[in-house]
C-alpha cells in the first residue's frame, strides 16, 4: 500500500510538469505564429501588446478558465522582433539546405532607396533541381550606405552566394533593371560578372534585361510630349488645390459623370500613364466646362489635331497596359514573358497596315473622334507604329537570341530539328519526337504549364542534353518584376512612422513577408526553445 501511495503522488507531480510543459510550448508557438502575422501585415513590433491585450479580453468573455494560459504569451515589442528573426532565420537555413541541390539557378536583382536614403540591393534566386521542382525565394536584402559603385555591387552579390552555398558551376544566368552600374561593357557588374565565371570555368551564362522595363523603355519612343504635358497641367490645376478639386468633385456628381475624378500622373508605376490618358480623354468635356467657369482657358481641348493625338496615344497606351499585365507575376516562364512581347509585336505590323487604310477597328478612342467629325491622319500614326516596333526590335534582342531554345522549351515534339543547335542536340530531339510514349504523354495533358511539368518529370535520362537545356530555361527570370515588388513591401514597412527600423530588421520582415514556396518551420523553433526538463536526452 505504501508504494503504491508514493507511486500515485510521483505520476501526480509528473503530470504537473508535463501540463505546464504543455502550456508554455503552446504559448511559445502562438507567439511565433503571431509575430509571423504581425510581420506579413506590415505592423509595427510593439502592436503585439494590443493583440495580446485583444485576446485576454476576448478570452475573459469566451473562456474565463483559460484566461491564464492566454496571459503566458509573450507578445512584448522585443520578443515579436525576436520571433520574427527567428522565422527569417529558419526560412534562410531551409533555403541554403534546398542550394545545396540546385542543378541551375539565375539571379535577379535590383537596387532602391528607402525613406532613410539608405539603398537597399535587393537579390532572388529561382534553382531548379534534377527532379525540375523550381524554387524562387528571395536570397537577400543588403543595405548599402556608401556608394553604389559597380564593384561593390559585384563583391555583394559574390558574398551572398558564397554565404548561401550556392555553387557557381550551377550558376546560369543574371537579370538587371539595366542601369549602367549593372550594363556596363568595362566595369558594370554584368562584365565583372562574367570575369568571375571564366575563372570558374563556366561557359553557359547569360544577362539579360528586365522584359518589364524594355516595354516600358520602348514605350517611351512615341513622341506626343505636348499631349502629356498638357493633360497633367489641366489635372494639376484641379487636384493641387483642395478647394477646386472638391469643387470639380462635386461638379462630376451633379451631372452624373462616368467617373468621379481625374488621377495623379505618376511617372515610375508602370501602367500609370495609360490610366490617367485614358480617365482624362473620358472626361475630356467635363474638364473644359469645369475649367472655363473657373475662367482658365484650355485652348487644346478644342483643338481636334491635339484631340486626336490623345485618342491614339489612349488607344496604344492601353494596349501597353495589357501587355504589361502579361509580363508581371510570380513563376512566370521567360518563354511565355517573350512570346508575349513577339505577339505585340506582330500585333503592331496589323495596326501600322490598318492605319495606313484609316480602318479603326482596334482605336475605339480615335473611333469615336473621327465619328464625330474629327480627321484623322493614318499615315502620321502609322509612323508611330513603326517606330514604336523598332524599339521592340532592338531593346529585346537579347531574349531573340535565345528564341530557337524557348520553342524548343515550350513545344519539343514540332519544333524543326535543322533549327536546332549542335549535332548531339539535334539527335536528341529526333529520339524525342519519335517517342510515341512520352509525345502521347504530352499531348494528353490539359494545360501547357502541366505539359511541360509532365514531359520534364518523366524525360529519360537517355536525353541529357535535352534535360540540361530544359533545366536551364525552366530556371530562368524574365524580370525583375520580384524585386519591384518587394521594395514596395519594404517601402510599406520601412515608412516615415518606422523609419528608425534596423536593417537586420527590415531584413528578416521581408524575409517573413515575400517568403512563397518555403514556411517557417514553427514547431523546429518552438522545440529550440522548449525549456530542458530532468531526464531529458537533449
Amino acid at each position: 500500500d505504501r508504494v503504491a501511495k508514493l507511486k500515485t503522488c510521483l505520476l501526480r507531480q509528473q503530470d504537473f510538469f508535463k501540463k505546464a510543459s504543455k502550456e508554455s510550448d503552446a504559448a511559445v508557438e502562438t507567439s511565433y505564429v503571431v509575430s509571423e502575422m504581425i510581420a506579413k501585415a506590415g505592423k509595427p513590433f510593439k502592436d503585439g501588446e494590443f493583440i495580446k491585450k485583444c485576446m485576454l479580453q476576448a478570452a475573459s468573455i469566451v473562456c474565463p478558465e483559460k484566461k491564464g494560459q492566454f496571459s503566458n504569451i509573450s507578445l512584448s515589442a522585443n520578443t515579436v522582433a525576436e520571433r520574427i528573426s527567428d522565422l527569417s532565420g529558419n526560412v534562410y537555413d531551409q533555403l541554403r539546405e534546398k542550394a545545396k541541390h540546385f542543378h541551375a539557378y539565375p539571379v535577379t536583382l535590383d537596387e532602391s532607396t528607402d525613406v532613410t536614403d539608405t539603398a537597399q540591393l535587393a537579390i532572388y534566386v529561382r534553382g531548379v533541381d534534377d527532379n525540375f521542382e523550381v524554387m524562387e525565394e528571395l536570397l537577400t536584402v543588403i543595405p548599402m550606405h556608401g556608394q553604389t559603385t559597380a564593384q561593390e555591387i559585384f563583391r555583394q552579390l559574390c558574398d551572398a552566394i558564397a554565404d548561401a552555398g550556392l555553387l557557381w558551376k550551377s550558376y546560369a544566368a543574371i537579370i538587371t533593371n539595366g542601369a549602367p552600374s549593372m550594363t556596363g561593357r568595362r566595369n558594370g557588374v554584368m562584365a565583372l560578372l562574367q570575369r568571375k565565371l571564366e575563372e570558374e570555368a563556366v561557359e553557359e551564362a547569360i544577362a539579360l534585361h528586365c522584359i518589364i522595363h524594355q516595354q516600358a523603355l520602348c514605350s517611351k519612343c512615341l513622341k506626343f510630349d505636348s499631349v502629356m504635358s498638357d493633360g497633367v497641367k489641366c489635372i494639376n490645376h484641379i487636384r493641387s488645390r483642395g478647394l477646386k478639386h472638391r469643387q470639380f468633385h462635386a461638379f462630376l456628381e451633379e451631372i452624373e459623370a462616368a467617373y468621379e475624378d481625374v488621377l495623379y500622373y505618376t511617372k515610375v508605376r508602370w501602367l500609370s500613364r495609360g490610366n490617367i490618358l485614358k480617365r482624362f480623354f473620358e472626361l475630356r468635356a467635363e474638364v473644359k466646362t469645369f475649367m472655363e467657369k473657373d475662367g482658365v482657358a484650355v485652348p487644346v481641348l478644342s483643338d481636334p489635331k491635339w484631340l486626336m493625338d490623345l485618342a491614339f496615344l489612349v488607344d496604344i497606351t492601353q494596349e501597353l497596359n495589357v501587355l504589361n499585365k502579361k509580363l508581371q507575376g510570380q513563376g512566370q516562364l521567360v518563354s511565355a514573358a517573350y512570346d508575349n512581347v513577339r505577339t505585340f509585336s506582330t500585333k503592331l505590323v496589323l495596326w501600322k497596315a490598318q492605319l495606313s487604310q484609316t480602318n479603326l477597328c482596334h482605336f475605339p478612342a480615335c473611333k469615336a473622334l473621327m465619328d464625330s467629325g474629327t480627321p484623322f491622319s493614318g499615315e502620321k500614326y502609322a509612323d508611330a507604329i513603326v517606330k514604336l516596333q523598332e524599339e521592340f526590335d532592338h531593346r529585346i534582342a537579347d531574349f531573340k537570341t535565345h528564341r530557337a531554345t524557348f520553342q524548343v522549351f515550350a513545344d519539343p515534339f514540332s519544333f524543326d530539328v535543322e533549327d536546332a543547335p549542335p549535332p548531339v542536340f539535334q539527335m536528341e530531339l529526333i529520339d524525342l519526337q519519335c517517342n510515341s510514349e512520352l509525345k502521347a504523354k504530352f499531348r494528353k495533358v490539359s494545360g501547357k504549364a502541366d505539359k511541360l511539368g509532365q514531359l520534364l518529370r518523366e524525360l529519360p535520362v537517355t536525353f541529357p542534353e535535352l534535360s540540361r537545356m530544359f533545366k536551364w530555361t525552366v530556371c530562368l527570370f524574365g524580370s525583375t518584376y520580384l524585386c519591384e515588388k518587394l521594395f514596395s513591401t519594404m517601402n510599406f514597412n520601412k515608412s516615415k512612422f518606422r523609419s528608425k527600423l534596423t536593417d537586420e530588421h527590415l531584413q528578416a520582415i521581408l524575409r517573413v513577408s515575400v517568403a512563397s514556396s518555403l514556411k517557417p518551420n514553427v514547431a523546429q523553433l518552438c522545440k529550440r526553445k522548449r525549456c530542458q526538463v530532468s531526464g531529458s536526452k537533449e
